[in-house]
Order: C-alpha cells, then structure tokens, then sequence
C-alpha cells in the first residue's frame, strides 16, 4: 500500500494549509472509517462544485479556491486521505460533454471537445477497492438541480451530473461505492497510483487558443451559471 500513500507535487499533503485544516478538524484522533467518511463530506460539501483554472493544479490550490469539480475535488480528497494514512488511487475516464450541458453553454458548449477527461478516486478500506465520485456535486447544487427538474425520476444527464437515478442517487459514503458522473462515461484509461501520473500520460487535448478561452471566459462562465442554479 506504501505506493498509495506517496505524497507527490499535486497531492501535497505537507502543505501548511492542508496539515493545519487536518488538526483543526482533528481527523487523525478518528478511525479510518470516520476518517474517509468525514473527509469524503467536507470535499463534497465545503468544496462547491465549480471550474477550476487547471486539471493539474496541486491540492492545496483546490483548498485554496475553495471551489473544484471532478478532477481537482479528486485531487484534493486524495492529499487529504494521504494526510491521514488511507491508500487511495485514481481511475480515469473521459466522459460525453453532453453531461456539462446547462453548466456549460454557447459558444463554450461547441467549442468543447466531445469526450471530456474525468476521474474517480478509488480508497482502500478493510482490504477493499471503493470507487468515489459522489462528492463532486456539492448538496446544495444538487438539491437545487433536482428541484428545477423535479419531474425526472430516473435518467439524467447534464448540468454536471448523469445518472441513471436523479432523484436519489448514491452519493453518500458509508462503505460503499458513490457516483454522480458515472453514466457519461465513454472511454476507461484505467488505474494510476496519483493524478500527477494520470495527467502526465492524459490531458485535455485543446489548442492553445481554446485553453485562453476556457481559463479566462469559458470557466467563469461555466461557474456563474453554477452558482445560478445555486441560489434559486
């Protein structure tokens, strides 16, 4: 397990600011099942669901912004399980860009390439592989998203999410597997000891014109219509 508890440049768990929110949440006076439990909620609900400058940013970036989605919250949940002994690893994905629809509009929707990189932590607990993806919407949005279709009982994809249960889908962890995203996936890259390793061999394949207008226009976009359906 040595390998899945590596600090690494993304996952840089040393930093003073992960180390202090760590002591401050007193995570290691908990056992590993509270451990992963309450560090699972914090990212899914303390860290909004919104769009980061970069994939590759290190954890104590996305703790910083306060803000992530499913990449950079999986970066940030990964520093902080390693933060406190949890092996851990990450699985990765493209998914159809139909599934940020809503979040994601205009020119900015067209723009976008079709299969879009995604990823999933996968935790070791009580010698099993846990896949974890549900913390990337945080409650609020989640809630939020139902209401506005409130009529969707079972399928649905967009605005961030796709399942195949909307109104209920698994999303808190007690032992078990969550997801949110999992039903827009297209293509599996398979399993990588850290997201620095996974991003080194995948990355968003965009021109560097599209990465201006993503980091500077596209994403500010993309998280004001977030938080729109946030506050309604």
């Amino acid at each position: 397990m040595n390998k899945y508890l590596q600090e690494t440049q993304m996952l840089n768990f040393s930093d003073s600011s992960i180390q202090r929110l760590i002591k401050e949440k007193q995570w290691l006076n908990d056992n590993d099942f509270q451990k992963i439990q309450k560090i699972y909620n914090f990212v899914r609900n303390d860290i909004m669901f919104g769009y980061n400058t970069d994939d590759t940013i290190p954890a104590s970036e996305i703790l910083n912004d306060g803000y992530g989605q499913c990449n950079t919250k999986g970066t940030l949940f990964m520093a902080l399980l390693r933060g406190v002994g949890i092996p851990c690893r990450i699985h990765g994905f493209t998914i159809d860009k139909k599934l940020q629809k809503g979040a994601m509009t205009g020119l900015i929707y067209k723009l976008a390439p079709r299969s879009i990189i995604h990823s999933w932590v996968e935790i070791r607990y009580k010698e099993h592989w846990y896949n974890i993806e549900g913390f990337i919407l945080d409650s609020q949005y989640l809630k939020k998203l139902q209401d506005k279709f409130s009529d969707c009982k079972t399928d649905f994809c967009g605005y961030g999410a796709a399942t195949d249960n909307f109104q209920n889908p698994q999303v808190e962890w007690n032992a078990n597997d969550t997801y949110i995203q999992k039903e827009g996936i297209n293509c599996d890259f398979g399993v990588f000891n850290s997201p620095d390793e996974f991003f080194d061999r995948h990355q968003q394949r965009l021109s560097t014109l599209k990465k201006w207008v993503y980091r500077n226009i596209g994403r500010k976009l993309m998280n004001r219509n977030v938080e729109k359906i946030r506050l309604t």
